[in-house]
């Protein structure tokens, strides 16, 4: 809080500071300042009232973290969502790696700050995702389940399976990796790989997740990695029947809606039940483009919280508030 020099004159101005002071430095309620000055408590709330909108004095916030408050208000009641974590403006303009390692230090703060023992964390293979292991500090004993295959072409630091690995080295928990690809030639071998012990036990975890930190993916060139690994035939396929977002290799259409595709038999990956189970989805959807599929993932009633990017809360806003969320 702090006051300035406006009012019809400095004694009133001295009053209404000193009154504001009392209420919102020293913590006294408005009857005790009352009975200190012998005026009703009305008369001190309208005081109180006439402080804030002269400017004498000014309410500030100063979170621990670079994040928008009014943004992230507006998306958290816009989507009825737990939380909402939107980074602030002064990031739209930043490289899209520099706000992904922000992105990402945010999720590992959030994650920090709300795990228990008790809990079973998933974890899908994603860029952001990817940064906020690196951003981890301190977990505690608990298990980290990798939600989906390995995703070919990736050096060996950004798979799936060494994000998984990074986690537990910080928590001391059990690991369960799947040591397979994310995407296979067809059904027969993604159900004998399903069958091999060790990517059985995996599996065998996602009913017993208590919170997941997944990626958004928009079905687009660049903005998926599911998307990026299929060949063009098969893309156009699924975006013909209405793809719109991908999370964890799992398709859904512009009303949230789980999308039920070919792709679903040859990826080695948690299913879009098992993933609308899981009690707290942590989801990272950021930048423009992947407004649309941010706001289709949100209306299936999966996320918990949402950790974005104003370039993505702005049009996230402006997409509700013409077609609102329909409680599911």
């Amino acid at each position: 809080m702090s006051a300035s020099r406006k009012g019809s004159s400095l004694t009133e101005a001295m009053l209404l500071a000193t009154v504001a002071r009392r209420f919102y430095v020293q913590g006294r309620s408005k009857l005790e300042i009352a009975d200190e000055f012998g005026v009703s408590r009305f008369k001190v709330a309208r005081m109180l009232d006439t402080a804030m909108e002269s400017g004498l004095v000014r309410v500030e916030f100063s979170l621990p973290a670079p994040v928008d408050l009014a943004l992230s208000d507006e998306v958290r009641s816009a989507y009825g969502l737990e939380r909402a974590l939107v980074l602030e403006r002064s990031t739209e303009r930043e490289p899209k790696e520099v706000v992904r390692a922000k992105i990402g230090a945010l999720a590992a703060r959030l994650l920090e700050e709300i795990a228990v023992p008790s809990d079973v964390i998933g974890l899908s293979w994603a860029r952001s995702v990817n940064a906020m292991t690196e951003a981890i500090r301190s977990l505690p004993r608990c298990p980290i389940v990798q939600l989906c295959g390995v995703q070919a072409g990736m050096d060996m630091r950004g798979r799936s399976v060494e994000t998984v690995s990074r986690v537990t080295s910080v928590s001391g928990g059990d690991a369960y990796p799947i040591f397979g690809p994310l995407v296979l030639p067809d059904r027969r071998t993604t159900e004998t790989l399903r069958r091999q012990p060790g990517i059985a036990e995996t599996f065998g975890q996602f009913r017993n997740l208590t919170k997941a930190v997944v990626s958004i993916g928009s079905w687009q060139p660049g903005e998926s990695t599911v998307y990026d690994a299929l060949d063009e035939t098969e893309r156009a396929a699924i975006a013909a029947r209405g793809a719109t977002a991908e999370v964890a290799a799992r398709l859904f259409d512009a009303s949230g809606n789980a999308l039920s595709t070919g792709l679903a038999h040859h990826v080695l990956a948690i299913s879009h039940e098992e993933l609308m189970a899981v009690p707290e989805v942590i989801a990272l959807g950021y930048s423009r483009p992947k407004a649309a599929a941010v706001d289709a993932v949100l209306r299936s009633g999966m996320v918990s919280t949402l950790i974005t990017d104003a370039a993505a809360a702005v049009p996230l806003l402006a997409l509700v508030a013409k077609n609102p969320v329909m409680p599911r």
